[in-house]
């Protein structure tokens, strides 16, 4: 296994991966030793420019197990534009599973990459945040930082 880590606004973001692909993104409080590879560090400068601003989407190389339906709401995840967050109701409603709330929200809450797979930008149907494994402040920081990004591009936050 070999990792690398970032000092983040938010903390320490801790990124794992094998010799082909990602497959660990999440936060610590703890000091961990780096055993940096090419894919770890390609990541790593990724994280850097988003948390400079420059950066939304991410596209490192990412393996991520888990079941087909998994797979799909990951997927979708990464069609949710930065800064515009959208309900579970709607993300449901966009995958064409509008009975899928729930297996839907427990697939989001079983992503292993934080951030490059998105799922912070899935908030509840009242309009609150709700479901982030690293943290409701976090996930807050996290629209927040991208709203800003998007509004320096003409783009708002709609809720």
């Amino acid at each position: 296994m070999f990792s690398s880590f970032i000092e983040s606004p938010i903390g320490q973001l801790i990124i794992k991966a094998n010799e082909h692909e990602v497959f660990s993104i999440n936060f610590s409080d703890q000091l961990t030793d780096q055993n940096p590879n090419k894919i770890t560090e390609i990541a790593k400068v990724q994280f850097i420019e988003y948390f400079e601003g420059n950066r939304t989407n991410f596209d490192f190389p990412m393996l991520q197990i888990g079941t087909d339906f998994q797979k799909n709401v990951w997927n979708e995840l990464q069609r949710i534009d930065a800064g515009k967050p959208i309900t579970y109701a709607a993300l449901a409603k966009r995958m064409k599973k509008p009975l899928a709330i729930r297996a839907i929200a427990s697939a989001n809450g079983k992503n292993k990459l934080l951030i490059a797979i998105p799922c912070h930008r899935v908030i509840g149907s009242n309009g609150k945040l709700i479901g982030f494994s690293a943290g409701l402040w976090r996930k807050q920081w996290l629209l927040e930082h991208e709203t800003k990004i998007n509004m320096n591009g003409q783009s708002i936050l709609i809720l």
